[in-house]
């Protein structure tokens, strides 16, 4: 049900087979254990649990949300007695939209049964905030972009970020800002990264960082400017239907082939933003 990799000395990525290739990770101390997001369905997230308590023998302390979404978010009910950390946006939007959301996932899909909405216990808005764990250093970054409350946990001594979902196979941005996402991603080459643990997608390496830094901005610019070229058009619905995910260099497969589904949400999203209608079809 998940693929997990271990991507430094007690630092673990769990990548979820069904829903969009989404990531989480824990961080292994010596008496406890901190678990960085949580997967989108239960069973993905208890096994995560159990992974942690049963063969690695540690108590799951700390739950961080890099946002509120709910494949990053929901499963924070199936580690009792953890604490709960994400940026202060995180818990005002669990608590405007999460008992709404959950309930309307029941209406479909019975797999929720026992999922409960818990918000973030600590919460962070401005500032730099550590947590240590044994011999490694958790520092919390602001990422918004994908949305309002985004953070990434950079792990100092192993180099390794985990980014949430400000970085992903293909951005998404119809919940934030695709120049906040801009700069959030640039913000990111100052620091030293040996892996970053995207929000949905595979691990990236040093070597890869900045280039895959530049692919990202480069796709959000390619879709303002087709955005920018649907308005000239008679039919701007048609003509953002046709500029596919390929045009933009990208593969469909990509993100258990969710890829096409998620740039044409952008597409429409960002004509919204600008033009403030949907477009004609």
């Amino acid at each position: 049900m998940i693929h997990r990799e271990r991507v430094a000395d007690d630092v673990y990525t769990f990548q979820s087979d069904v829903y969009a290739q989404v990531n989480a990770g824990a961080i292994i101390g010596q008496e406890w254990a901190v678990v960085i997001d949580t997967l989108a369905f239960p069973d993905e997230t208890l096994a995560i649990r159990q992974f942690i308590e049963e063969e690695l023998k540690r108590k799951v302390r700390y739950v961080i949300n890099t946002h509120y979404h709910a494949d990053h978010s929901w499963g924070n009910c199936f580690f009792p007695g953890a604490y709960v950390l994400g940026h202060a946006l995180c818990r005002e939007n669990l608590e405007k939209i999460g008992e709404a959301s959950l309930t309307a996932a029941l209406a479909t899909d019975k797999v929720f049964q026992k999922t409960q909405i818990v918000l973030p216990h600590l919460t962070i808005d401005s500032g730099v905030l550590e947590l240590i764990v044994g011999d490694k250093t958790l520092r919390f970054i602001e990422l918004p972009g994908h949305s309002n409350d985004g953070i990434g946990v950079y792990i100092v001594e192993d180099e390794v970020l985990f980014a949430g979902d400000v970085w992903m196979a293909i951005p998404h941005i119809v919940d934030g800002d695709s120049e906040i996402m801009k700069e959030s991603l640039r913000s990111i080459e100052s620091l030293i990264i040996e892996n970053v643990v995207q929000g949905h997608g595979e691990v990236i390496l040093r070597g890869e960082v900045n280039s895959s830094i530049d692919d990202r901005i480069a796709y959000l610019d390619t879709i303002q400017k087709i955005v920018d070229e649907a308005s000239e058009d008679d039919f701007p619905g048609e003509y953002l239907k046709e500029k596919t995910i390929e045009i933009c260099g990208k593969s469909r497969i990509l993100l258990g082939g969710a890829a096409e589904e998620i740039h044409q949400q952008n597409l429409r999203h960002l004509y919204h933003k600008k033009f403030g209608d949907a477009p004609t079809e």
